[in-house]
């Protein structure tokens, strides 16, 4: 029996987005499985300096519960490729508003372990209003301070 072929897509998630359903049903369109590897609260932190507004057991079970994602794990706290490692997917895919990875370094990182996934980049980026978890908060922000919303 042949292997599934396995994709894998990383991010925050937090503040879900027409961005983020882009992302991952470009990842399912090249696999049979999607598995969704939830940045962890410190991580987030490090890299944007900011926690996420939703914790990340809460945004693994919302990216669990959505229709293109088989599974989802939250990332390690020590090493980013580590749960990549593990996994060892097929294919690896980039979203496009993503900095943390760079295709050729990461290439070289997974080969060191033996590992050699392709990787794609998403390349077609949503142009909405609200393409960023950040500018959600920004206008729930605005709105709070104008009064325009009410508890």
């Amino acid at each position: 029996m042949d292997r599934k072929k396995i994709a894998v897509t990383a991010g925050t998630f937090d503040l879900l987005h027409p961005g983020h359903f882009n992302t991952l049903n470009f990842a399912k369109k090249h696999a049979d499985e999607l598995i969704v590897i939830i940045a962890r609260d410190e991580t987030v932190k490090k890299i944007k300096g900011r926690r996420p507004v939703i914790p990340e057991e809460q945004r693994k079970i919302m990216i669990e519960a959505l229709k293109p994602v088989d599974r989802a794990v939250l990332g390690s706290l020590n090493d980013k490729l580590e749960p990549i490692i593990n996994i060892n997917p097929d294919i690896i895919i980039i979203g496009p508003d993503q900095t943390t990875y760079q295709i050729n370094e990461l290439k070289r990182q997974l080969l060191n372990h033996g590992l050699k996934p392709e990787i794609i980049k998403v390349e077609e980026y949503v142009n909405c209003q609200f393409h960023s978890s950040y500018d959600i908060l920004k206008e729930i922000v605005r709105r709070w301070c104008n009064k325009e919303l009410k508890v």
